[in-house]
């Protein structure tokens, strides 16, 4: 049966539960070590069938880049599949930019999967895992589907199960680019490479402080991005004195803390913060909500 449309489909934020800058390749790119957790924080996307090969973007929310992530993503796969089929796109954007959550590589690895079904393409998982590494490093992971450790550029991804964890989490009015911090002479980049072997989710959220040595890991970039926008120091202090234990998110903004006891979510978050800054209490997920719309495997013939 051909699919004309696809109405209220996710594309859901992702947490760095720690991030260690391990290397550097030749060509310029950081090696990673981490651990992405899926948050129900998400964006909303409608997807529409078009006969005449065009892709088009609506934006329902806010205004985004005339050429973003996801408009990228839908010409990737049009012209690695071959189809003559196009798109209406319609995006409700719900997770901020530059926070560190993977919002505009989410939409793109929901775009994959989305158009993967309704062109009826039945391209496998890693078919659109290599197609989504060419877009962002962050973008495999979505379409992988589940929490994972994650190496290399984000390209190498071992599954995880972690337990349903609440998070809570602050995006001061600030929006940091990926690229600034990256590019910063301070940031670490030689912290000794961890052993997936022998660690378990529950030891991988145990998060406290830069500070405090207890616990484990920490976030490479977190030291830059303080430097260039305190407010993120301001915002993670925050989040510690409340729930003894704060960290940044990827190169962003957002920093968060694992909620350990529910008791401890406080109503009143945004209490006394400045102006515009955004606050959320989210759930983790136990996997991408359209992990069965790609194969795992190639199909054989």
């Amino acid at each position: 049966m051909t699919l004309n449309a696809l109405w209220d489909v996710s594309a859901p934020a992702k947490i760095n539960v720690f991030l260690h800058v391990v290397g550097r390749r030749a060509d310029g790119h950081h090696l990673l070590q981490s651990l992405f957790v899926l948050l129900d924080w998400a964006d909303t996307l409608h997807f529409e069938r078009r006969s005449d090969g065009r892709l088009q973007r609506h934006d329902v929310s806010v205004a985004l880049p005339a050429d973003d992530l996801c408009l990228r993503a839908a010409r990737a796969l049009q012209a690695a599949s071959g189809t003559g089929c196009g798109a209406d796109i319609s995006i409700v954007k719900q997770v901020p930019w530059g926070a560190g959550l993977g919002g505009g590589s989410s939409d793109a690895a929901t775009t994959l999967l989305a158009l993967n079904r309704l062109w009826g393409l039945n391209w496998s998982r890693s078919q659109l895992h290599a197609l989504g590494l060419t877009l962002g490093a962050d973008v495999p992971f979505f379409i992988g589907g589940n929490n994972a450790w994650v190496e290399g550029i984000g390209e190498s991804l071992t599954p995880m199960a972690v337990p349903e964890q609440s998070f809570a989490l602050i995006k001061p009015a600030v929006s940091i680019e990926t690229r600034a911090v990256f590019s910063h002479p301070r940031l670490v980049r030689d912290t000794p490479r961890a052993i997936l072997e022998g660690f378990d989710a529950d030891e991988l959220l145990r998060i406290t402080a830069p500070a405090d040595g207890v616990g484990w890991g920490h976030n490479d970039l977190q030291a830059v991005a303080e430097l260039l926008h305190p407010e993120v120091r301001d915002a993670a202090a925050v989040l510690q004195s409340r729930y003894g234990n704060s960290r940044m998110s990827g190169s962003g903004s957002v920093v968060f803390a694992r909620i350990v006891s529910e008791a401890s979510v406080a109503p009143t978050l945004d209490d006394k913060l400045p102006q515009g800054w955004i606050t959320k209490v989210c759930r983790s997920l136990s996997q991408h909500p359209l992990r069965e719309w790609a194969r795992d495997e190639e199909m054989q013939d």
